[in-house]
């Protein structure tokens, strides 16, 4: 070994060091001309503060951490609409509610409307392989090139087109039905989607015994009587696994829609206490009266529980083992992509459809423009092409991935309502101009929310709405309690930023 003093040490490494850059550098211009696989990873109902690459102290989520680090993170990317339907089949196409016209959930059994592209329809016809796992909630016709056929959500009759031997319900009665020997109810114990449970305060059942029937899936919160592995989120992940398996030869695109932390709000042990409730603060604006709030009658009937701290925090607890469950099967997820030697090569994008309110303003659930409902994660990672630690502050939404995602894959775009998130990862475009904007159907509540990132505004659809107008500063209220345009000083003095961001639309 040669002698060297510290000044040729350090010219040494630094010469070393460029080379390696230079060498990075020449790899990756390489593969803008291959084929990128790619594998999008959607939760539902995943609010953005959910994981702790986003400032959450208390959950654990290494394995969305890890991926955070290893490439860029959105701080203000916002749901296209806060209900499953619309906000999926937006992510799809790249078009807003209106250009779609699925404007609800009831929309999902709709198959006239326009014939719009889907990220995936273009890939498929550019003779990529494609599977979709999981939960689809969309109209089905965008579902029709997949090289297997995709499970409709639920219903006996499958609909037009459709392949699939049975439907996504359907088929996770069968996996549980092969791993769950059955059993009589022990005494406290009630069922939801076949799967013993032991209800928390907060159900709707709660002391009512098994003959209770539930509203909804919304109503059941608790602790899941299962293996830890005999659940919706390991069976999803797992066919997403083995489709990595079948996919590999490439190039590939594979969407895992993985059901959970979305209701009902049950998980298995360890997850089920991972996270004491006296150790979770509930929201600081659990107790807003909504005064002077565009949501001021929404839910009433719902407002007392919702307000409960205790049952809220036990509420969060759930919903947090959820979202660390998720995590560990993202891992999975993760490390059999690495063990095929394909994570060099592969797009990987997690997000979710829309988020929770977990008893902000009293509230639980999504369908509202707040901040819990609105804001979602976004994580995306492409090793090479993306600079790893990256954090995008600009705001962002929905819409723009489709033109995104076909970015990366170096496949020319159909037009679509949004832009391509890659000059604001590369640091080509800071988004000083940009605005995210989301849209819901009706005109008892704000129908449109246009965010800058630090101004949020909510308006009705029109003239005649009768929802209340709300400008927040979220710099100066996150909690969104403060309406600057329900007093007529503060009215008069941010008129002109609420016009600017009506103008935006």
């Amino acid at each position: 070994m040669v002698d060297m003093n510290r000044r040729q040490f350090l010219k040494a490494l630094s010469s070393a060091t460029a080379a390696i850059v230079v060498g990075r550098q020449v790899r990756a211009g390489q593969r803008r001309g291959e084929r990128v696989n790619l594998l999008f990873i959607m939760t539902d109902q995943q609010r953005w503060d959910a994981m702790g690459c986003a400032g959450n102290a208390v959950i654990k989520t290494p394995n969305l951490d890890r991926l955070a680090t290893q490439g860029a993170r959105f701080t203000k990317f916002y749901s296209s609409c806060p209900v499953c339907v619309p906000a999926r089949t937006v992510i799809l196409t790249g078009h807003g509610l209106e250009a779609t016209q699925i404007r609800g959930n009831k929309d999902q059994d709709k198959e006239d409307g326009p014939k719009l592209p889907t990220f995936d329809q273009v890939l498929l016809r550019g003779r990529y392989r494609g599977e979709y796992h999981g939960k689809w909630h969309s109209p089905y016709k965008f579902s029709l090139d997949y090289t297997r056929p995709v499970r409709w959500l639920n219903g006996k009759n499958p609909p037009p087109g459709c392949k699939a031997d049975e439907s996504e319900s359907g088929a996770f009665r069968a996996y549980l039905a092969a791993r769950l020997p059955k059993r009589e109810l022990r005494p406290g114990e009630l069922t939801v989607s076949d799967m013993p449970y032991t209800p928390d305060p907060l159900d709707s059942r709660y002391g009512k015994g098994p003959d209770a029937v539930a509203a909804s899936q919304a109503d059941c919160y608790g602790c899941l009587n299962t293996p830890p592995d005999v659940c919706h989120t390991a069976w999803t992940a797992s066919e997403g696994i083995e489709a990595l398996d079948r996919l590999k030869d490439g190039p590939f695109t594979l969407t895992i829609s993985i059901g959970p932390p979305h209701p009902p709000m049950v998980v298995a042990r360890p997850y089920y206490g991972m996270y004491p409730a006296e150790s979770i603060h509930a929201p600081a604006n659990i107790d807003d009266p909504r005064i002077d709030s565009p949501y001021r009658d929404a839910r009433k009937g719902g407002d007392k529980a919702y307000r409960d701290k205790g049952k809220i925090r036990q509420m969060t607890s759930v919903y947090y083992g959820m979202v660390s469950q998720v995590d560990e099967w993202v891992g999975k997820i993760l490390a059999r992509l690495e063990d095929l030697n394909l994570a060099d090569r592969t797009l990987v994008i997690f997000t979710s459809d829309h988020g929770e309110m977990l008893g902000e303003h009293g509230m639980h659930g999504k369908g509202c423009f707040y901040e819990g409902a609105v804001h979602v994660p976004l994580l995306m990672r492409l090793p090479g092409i993306i600079p790893p630690k990256t954090v995008v502050t600009a705001p962002a939404s929905h819409v723009d991935l489709l033109a995104t995602i076909l970015d990366y894959c170096g496949t020319d775009a159909p037009p679509s309502q949004g832009s391509s998130l890659r000059p604001l990862i590369e640091g080509k475009d800071a988004g000083a101009a940009r605005v995210a904007i989301s849209e819901w159907n009706s005109t008892a509540v704000p129908g449109f929310m246009v965010c800058d990132g630090r101004w949020k505004l909510l308006f009705g659809r029109s003239a005649e709405a009768r929802s209340l107008d709300a400008l927040y500063d979220l710099q100066a209220d996150p909690g969104e309690t403060r309406n600057l345009l329900a007093h007529e000083g503060e009215r008069d003095k941010h008129k002109e930023q609420a016009e600017r961001l009506k103008a935006a639309l």
